[in-house]
């Protein structure tokens, strides 16, 4: 059993914030300066960082590209990342600035038809399909975009099977209403997901509260766990999880 864990990181207004079910106005605020707070993790045996641009996310114009380039100068950190990215100039100025992955939501939801041309020109590695839902009442998963703040009406096992036919292989899914909520991971809807889709490299997030939901989340089958307010919170340290799981 083994799933990377990956870090998260969501900056706003230059800060480390953490938000509610991706509520801009249910933010909590930490202490923690975004690049030191990447250093600390990867004293702790983090390989992977998931960085966040939550003000691009929801206007556009990411804005990361310096404290990315001093995390990825002081650190050996892989780093995905992504937060307002709309076009491929976008994507290749992350990537000049040393980014692993790029992460690519509201565009991946809004015009599926460029990303699968990103996924065609930079590599499925180098991408990492932000497919984030909401259940409605009648059991339909759907993917809102501009950081979960607008309607699309998009299907996530839909849009997924389109992707997959596309060569997709790196996908992060959260179930909004769990998000920063320390409610437990979607393991019914991983589980669906992974069903569907054995071949993608799913990445689990929001809800994340325990060692015990990391590795429920890994007997899953799920390749990765975003971990979020849990490490920013102090219910376990990053090297905590790594120990515990690694004596599975």
């Amino acid at each position: 059993m083994s799933a990377v864990f990956y870090p998260a990181i969501d900056v706003r207004d230059g800060r480390v914030v953490r938000l509610q079910q991706g509520d801009y106005a249910r933010e909590t605020r930490y202490a923690d300066d975004p690049f030191e707070l990447a250093c600390r993790y990867a004293a702790q045996g983090a390989t992977w960082l998931h960085l966040v641009d939550l003000d691009a996310a929801r206007d556009g114009g990411y804005a990361q590209l310096d404290l990315l380039a001093r995390i990825k100068a002081a650190t050996t950190l892989n780093v995905q990342t992504g937060g307002g990215i709309r076009d491929e100039a976008g994507v290749e100025a992350l990537f000049a600035a040393g980014v692993d992955r790029v992460v690519v939501g509201s565009l991946a939801i809004r015009e599926p038809e460029r990303v699968k041309g990103w996924l065609a020109n930079f590599g499925a590695e180098r991408i990492t399909l932000a497919l984030d839902a909401s259940r409605t009442p009648q059991g339909e998963w759907l993917l809102p975009s501009h950081g979960w703040t607008q309607a699309s009406g998009a299907s996530l096992f839909t849009l997924l099977a389109e992707y997959l036919e596309a060569g997709a292989r790196h996908v992060l899914c959260t179930d909004i209403a769990r998000d920063g909520m320390l409610a437990g991971p979607a393991l019914e809807l991983y589980a669906e997901l992974l069903a569907s889709a054995p071949q993608i490299q799913l990445q689990a997030s929001g809800g994340i509260r325990s060692v015990d939901d990391i590795r429920a989340a890994a007997i899953l089958g799920c390749a990765g766990v975003v971990l979020g307010k849990a490490l920013l919170d102090g219910r376990f340290t990053l090297t905590e999880a790594l120990e515990e799981l690694a004596s599975c």
